[in-house]
């Protein structure tokens, strides 16, 4: 059995251990209400704004719509969403999980790439150059530092780009959908090309008039929904950090009251082993005296 100052020593550092991670527990909660806030306001707006892109895509030709072209798929772009911080449980393991199993599977002989938005998952692909996309993106790949709509315009647009130019044949994100402050999901979208929306009858949906003209809907409505698509998708992200290390550190504090519990038991118990031997070791001298 360790001794008394061992065990004492152990007590003070998760003591504490538990601090830090209650306080962190508290601060993410702060965060996540502000990030749950704007999800759930920017959702039903995002998901609204991409119903009536897919039904106008549906009407329109390549000709009209070069984002909706689909072309046989010889590269692939993987725009992986994880987080700058740790210590958020299994919330960058998914996304990275998820990650190699496109690569490693799903489009293997697609020459995949991987754009990372986040330090976390950039720290594993940055030593894969393979998959690393390392050349014009990587000044936009640290978005969360301060994250706005201003720099998802700068990635969007150069996703974009990308797709038009024919670098990439299809764009896919991955990221952690928001559910709730406990429960997050993963999830995979293809971001270009447009997927058409379908009626039930395997028609496709649609049949409009058009004001102003289809051409201006074009040139502005489409950006914009892309734009929107993907900031939906990092303050998905954003919030479901914030509730994963939450989470985490609210089960890290709960562990370390127990294992401060049971070093407390622990510690009592040696002392009052302690404190019998020293009463038999006098009784022992006592009677060695009497004797």
């Amino acid at each position: 059995m360790a001794n008394l100052k061992e065990i004492r020593n152990r007590i003070n550092s998760v003591g504490s251990t538990m601090q830090i991670t209650s306080a962190m527990k508290m601060v993410s909660a702060a965060k996540l209400k502000r990030a749950q806030d704007a999800i759930t306001q920017m959702r039903p707006y995002a998901v609204k704004l991409e119903e009536i892109l897919g039904n106008l895509s549906a009407t329109l030709d390549l000709s009209e719509n070069a984002l909706s072209e689909a072309r046989p798929v010889k590269n692939v772009l993987i725009v992986a969403v994880s987080s700058n911080r740790g210590l958020c449980g299994g919330f960058n393991n998914n996304v990275i999980k998820r990650v190699n199993h496109l690569v490693n599977v799903e489009y293997k002989d697609a020459n995949p790439k991987v754009l990372c938005l986040g330090k976390k998952v950039k720290d594993v692909y940055k030593r894969t150059p393979a998959y690393f996309v390392n050349d014009t993106l990587a000044p936009l790949e640290d978005i969360f530092s301060d994250l706005s709509f201003e720099k998802n315009t700068d990635v969007a647009e150069e996703l974009m780009k990308l797709f038009l130019t024919g670098t990439f044949d299809r764009i896919v994100v991955v990221y952690n959908h928001f559910l709730n402050a406990a429960s997050q999901s993963i999830q995979t979208e293809q971001f270009l090309p447009i997927v058409p929306a379908v009626q039930e009858d395997g028609k496709a949906a649609g049949d409009y008039l058009f004001e102003p003209s289809k051409e201006e809907i074009v040139a502005e409505l489409i950006p914009k929904s892309l734009k929107i698509k993907l900031f939906k998708a990092l303050l998905d992200s954003h919030a479901s950090e914030h509730g994963a290390r939450m989470t985490a550190m609210h089960k890290a504090t709960d562990n370390a009251k127990e294992l401060q519990k049971s070093l407390k038991l622990s510690y009592n118990k040696a002392r009052q082993a302690a404190i019998t031997n020293e009463i038999l070791e006098i009784v022992g001298g006592a009677e060695a005296l009497n004797a």
